[in-house]
C-alpha cells in the first residue's frame, strides 16, 4: 500500500481501498471474495464514497491485506474534522 502511504494529499476511505485493490491486481469480485463477500457492490460502493465501511469490514481490510487500521482511516477522519 505504498501510493497510499506517500500520497501527500488526504485520501478518503474509498480511494484508500481502490488503491489498495488495483495494487493487489484485483478486479472489483476478487477483492470483494478475498474479504469474505459475495458479491462486488459493496466494495464499489465504498470505493466511489457512496457508502460508510463498517467496523467489522475496516478490520477485515486490515487483518487480509495487512495494512494498520490508522493507515487505512487517519485521513478521513481530518477530511470529516477539516469540513466542519
Amino acid at each position: 500500500m505504498s501510493r497510499v502511504q506517500s500520497k501527500p494529499k488526504l485520501l478518503k476511505f474509498g480511494e484508500k481501498l481502490q488503491i489498495l485493490r488495483l495494487e493487489s491486481n484485483l478486479t472489483l469480485q476478487q477483492f470483494a471474495e478475498s474479504l469474505g463477500y459475495s458479491a462486488h457492490g459493496y466494495i464499489s460502493e465504498l470505493e466511489s464514497s457512496k457508502k460508510t465501511p463498517t467496523v467489522e469490514f475496516v478490520l477485515s481490510v486490515s487483518r487480509v491485506y495487512n495494512v494498520s487500521i490508522d493507515i487505512l482511516l487517519k485521513d478521513e477522519l481530518e477530511l470529516e474534522r477539516n469540513s466542519k
